[in-house]
């Protein structure tokens, strides 16, 4: 179910741009459609959410978001399954999915993003530093091996994050939006 495909940090914001310009992107393609978005953030603590509230007219996008970063959190907040989390961890494509669609039903959203990982310096069980799974609603979970210190890891996360959400609102129906849209 979760397809591992690592992806590049960097260069990969959507529009063929990265930081502010792919979250400007989100944010003017879920208002010209009328979608709402929210987030569930491990690793990034709310990095995600706040490049989406730096862009001007955010308000009229981004519902809100959860912050779990510890694991019994995402149970408890997310809804993860607890079974999940107990057999592979807080890192993994299936917790991400599921943090995402956690997100989008506590925040009353149309689509949902979700980061989890390991930031490091050191690895957490088997997972390396640089271990991250993001996920948005309607979309296969996606693994990345991100380089570099924890603010890079961290700050790539939230790049490829945005990026992937840019990918989930290209894949949508032009006419896919607002109450009508099922991103389950």
């Amino acid at each position: 179910m979760s397809a591992e495909q690592p992806r590049p940090a960097e260069g990969e914001g959507a529009s063929g741009g990265s930081g502010e310009t792919g979250a400007r992107h989100v944010v003017e393609e879920c208002t010209r459609r009328g979608l709402t978005l929210a987030a569930c953030e491990s690793l990034t603590a709310g990095l995600v959410s706040a490049r989406i509230a730096d862009v001007p007219g955010a308000s009229a996008v981004l519902r809100g978001g959860l912050v779990t970063y510890a694991t019994d959190l995402k149970e408890s907040l997310a809804g993860v399954d607890p079974d999940r989390l107990a057999e592979t961890g807080p890192v993994d494509g299936e917790v991400a999915r599921q943090m995402a669609e956690g997100a989008r039903r506590a925040c009353g959203a149309d689509l949902a993003v979700a980061t989890t990982g390991v930031a490091g310096p050191d690895p957490v069980g088997e997972q390396e530093a640089g271990t991250v799974w993001i996920a948005v609603t309607g979309l296969a979970p996606r693994r990345l091996s991100l380089p570099g210190d924890r603010a890079a890891v961290r700050a790539g996360a939230a790049e490829a994050a945005i990026a992937l959400v840019a990918e989930a609102l290209r894949q949508l129906p032009e006419d896919a939006g607002g109450p009508d849209l099922d991103a389950s």
